[in-house]
């Protein structure tokens, strides 16, 4: 495979709006403070149930970041949100060491990728969920701090409510944790206080190619799933019988909903035509 750096821009497609049906309220844990007395919009690219090649993606965002940049002088900036899934890869972030790959990139097993995100070696691939919320932080909150542990909180809520598992962060580490396994790693970009990048969460995911690398770059820890997760805590039979595909859908259902909560947000959905193949990979 090819170690690449990317500096490509593909056109992004014509986008039409749907309103998702109207979320039921609930009692909100207290974490994330509310900003907003009235929701503003978010735009919803949900291509949860897609492999979409991560040159793809990291297109997508440059060029919405770019959009918002324009916007911000002008007048309403509006934020995106797009979910999907990538066939197998590896990104590398900002100064991330070489050293945490345990083969020869020459002769790497899936793509390389190395992008202006922060964090280290990690691996995206089917089952697994990624978030790449494109929101502008003066519409939020300017502290990238509160930014990275609300992304974190999306999950931990997520586990919570919909699995009851529990999960956290650990001191000095980022992304979410359950015990000593890591389910969501979180990489961001920050822009003139445009995000982009995110978060990607473990559900179905073949742990394999964690294998391969030294995750993060932290050597003592282990990488878990939802999957893998509802076996070892012994869930209801409900939980352990779901397949692949409706876990997916499930999980993906549940982090729109929490990231609506925790940004304040109502989510309206984009459609967007997406090609049959990308670069001779098929998607499904």
């Amino acid at each position: 495979m090819t170690f690449l750096l990317s500096n490509s821009s593909l056109a992004f497609p014509s986008l039409t709006h749907t309103k998702l049906p109207p979320r039921k309220t609930r009692k909100q844990v207290s974490y994330i403070p509310a900003f907003h007395a009235q929701r503003k919009s978010c735009e919803l690219i949900d291509l949860h149930h897609k492999q979409i090649p991560y040159k793809v993606a990291w297109s997508w965002q440059k060029e919405l970041v770019r959009e918002k940049k324009a916007q911000i002088g002008g007048g309403e900036c509006t934020d995106t949100l797009i979910v999907l899934q990538h066939p197998p890869v590896y990104t590398l972030g900002t100064g991330s060491s070489e050293d945490n790959f345990k083969f020869d990139i020459d002769n790497a097993p899936f793509d390389i990728y190395r992008t202006e995100r922060g964090g280290e070696v990690t691996y995206h691939g089917p089952g697994q969920l990624v978030m790449y919320p494109i929101i502008n932080l003066r519409n939020h909150k300017m502290d990238l701090h509160w930014y990275l542990r609300s992304l974190e909180e999306i999950v931990i809520r997520v586990l919570s409510s919909t699995f009851s598992i529990k999960a956290s962060r650990i001191e000095g580490l980022t992304g979410v944790w359950v015990g000593n396994q890591k389910v969501a790693a979180v990489g961001i970009r920050v822009s003139q206080w445009i995000t982009y990048h995110g978060l990607a969460l473990n559900v179905t995911t073949d742990l394999t190619p964690f294998n391969w690398i030294v995750p993060c770059g932290i050597r003592d820890r282990q990488v878990g799933s939802i999957k893998e997760l509802l076996k070892e805590l012994g869930s209801t039979a409900e939980l352990l019988h779901l397949d692949d595909a409706t876990l997916i859908y499930i999980t993906h259902k549940s982090l729109v909903k929490e990231f609506s909560h925790v940004f304040e947000l109502e989510c309206l959905h984009k459609t967007i035509s997406v090609p049959g193949s990308y670069e001779g990979r098929t998607l499904n």
